[in-house]
Parts: C-alpha cells; structure tokens; sequence
C-alpha cells in the first residue's frame, strides 16, 4: 500500500462477490475498507454470475485461487452442491453467504446468522431469554428464526403473510433447535400475541425503498408491544416500520449494522484477523456516507 492506495501485484489477495444482480452491491466499500484499515494486500470484486454459471463459477474461482467469496440472492441456496462441506448453522439453515478455501475447493459459511447477531449486541440487545416477534418467512426472516432459537430466545411469534409457510419454517426451527419456541401466525393476527413488550426484527421487504410508506403492519396498537425494533431494510435509513416503533416510544434501528457484520464475519476468516470496533465503526460511516448521502 502507498499513500493509502492498495497496490496490485503478484501477492495481492482476491475475494470477490456472486450474484445476479450485483451492481449495486456495498461489500466493495466493506471489504477495500477493512484491507485498507487492516494492512491487507487484498482486493474485493463484485462478479456477475447467472443461475446456470453457478458451478462453473465457485470451480473457476479455486482455479484462480480467489481467496474467498461472499454469495449473493439468487445463489444462496444453489450454490452447496459445489462446495467440499458446510459449517453446521449453514447447513441447518440451508443457505450459504460465504466461501472460505478447504482443500481442493470451498467451505460454506452463513455470516449473516452470526453478522445479526453482532448487529444486535452492538445495540445492547441479547437474545438470550428475550420474547422476539419476528415479521417474515423467508430470506433474511428465516436466518433470523434460526438466529432467535439457537441463541436462546425464549420465544418468537412468527408472523407472515401465508400461515402455510410460518408453519414449515417453524416446524424446522423448533426441530432444529430441540424445543417448540417459534409460534407461527398470520400477520393479520397479531392480535393473539400475549401482552407485554418485545424485540420485533422486521423481516419482509415491505418498506424497501422506493416504496417507503408502507409498513408490513399498519394498526399502532401492534407498536405499542415493541421495546426494540429492527427492519432488516437499510433503505431508506429510516423506514416507516422504524416511525411508528418511535413514535410508540420504542427504539428503533435498521439493518445497515447486520450487512457491516456479515461482511466483518466474512473477512476475518478470510485473513484470519479480527477487525477492531474502531476499524468496524469507521467501515460503518463510510457504508452510510456510500448509501445516505443523497437522501
């Protein structure tokens, strides 16, 4: 590295990302930054890789010996097949974000488990014997369930659109974690849900930008429940789900720490270095600047 700027040579680490779409994708700005922060001779590329690819491509990158990949939607799931053996949590979740060298291929990672939970302690929130209602079945929803169960909430009332798909999703994460604690229901019936407060995680794209003025659940009543809500949405920073969380007097925060997290997660067993929380935080500002700075 001169003058700050990395400098390509015969040494320099590549790691990369798969997906379709990628273009818009921050991991760059995630992972130049910690190579930068960390002193690592190490560059980070989005590659644009189509369903059918998706072999071609995990073979293609130990061929060139990428150091490592981060998996992207559509390809989380397609993606196992290919690879020499699956960390446990990935292969209960069925889906894999990361691509670590073992032997003559890749073992499979799910940082974004581990990423939203680190997201989560960073804002003073432990799982451990919490009562969670999580919003979503699918996706970023279902890490979140396994995320809940294995790291001993006491309870989570899973709530989604179709109660055909909360009912599997729960079945498998109860049988998963060895104890009946996810509760599936309809969104339309938040109404069965106990008294009290919880941590909500909001996990449906209802709110993504560009449509900001919806939330997946409208009456304030449901608001008044919530003592900490998360929308896994990081666009808009502040989505009409994390309004109404405030205006009920609850705290509220979105998803851009889970996606700074996984990407630490990601790195750190790539270059087996730990990221400090003043390298994570200055990666963190410069992801908002990357993101916000128009809004």
């Amino acid at each position: 590295m001169v003058d700050g700027k990395t400098m390509i040579d015969g040494k320099t680490m590549v790691c990369g990302l798969i997906g379709d779409p990628v273009e818009h994708t921050l991991s760059p700005v995630i992972h130049n930054t910690l190579a930068r922060e960390t002193g690592k001779n190490l560059v980070y590329v989005p590659f644009h890789v189509k369903g059918e690819q998706v072999g071609d491509a995990v073979r293609g990158a130990h061929a060139l010996s990428i150091r490592g990949l981060n998996v992207t939607v559509p390809h989380k799931t397609a993606v196992i097949p290919y690879l020499n053996s699956v960390e446990r949590e990935a292969a209960l979740i069925g889906a894999v974000n990361t691509l670590v060298p073992e032997g003559e291929g890749y073992r499979g990672y799910n940082t974004d488990l581990s990423g939203l939970g680190r997201a989560l302690e960073s804002d003073d929130v432990r799982l451990g014997g919490e009562r969670v209602i999580l919003l979503g079945a699918g996706g970023v929803a279902r890490t979140a369930a396994f995320l809940c169960a294995m790291r001993g909430a006491q309870e989570v009332w899973l709530l989604n659109r179709t109660l055909s798909r909360a009912q599997e999703l729960a079945e498998e994460v109860n049988r998963a974690a060895g104890r009946a604690c996810v509760k599936p229901l309809t969104l339309s019936d938040w109404k069965q849900i106990p008294e009290g407060r919880y941590l909500v995680l909001q996990g449906t794209m209802v709110g993504l930008a560009p449509d900001t003025e919806r939330a997946p659940i409208e009456d304030e009543g449901f608001y008044r429940l919530i003592h900490t809500g998360y929308d896994l949405i990081y666009r808009p920073a502040r989505t009409k789900f994390m309004r109404l969380v405030e205006e009920a007097g609850g705290r509220a925060f979105n998803g851009l720490k889970m996606l700074l997290y996984q990407g630490v997660e990601a790195y750190e067993l790539w270059t087996r270095t730990t990221v400090t929380k003043e390298q994570a935080a200055l990666c963190y500002e410069r992801m908002k600047k990357e993101l916000f700075e128009d809004e």
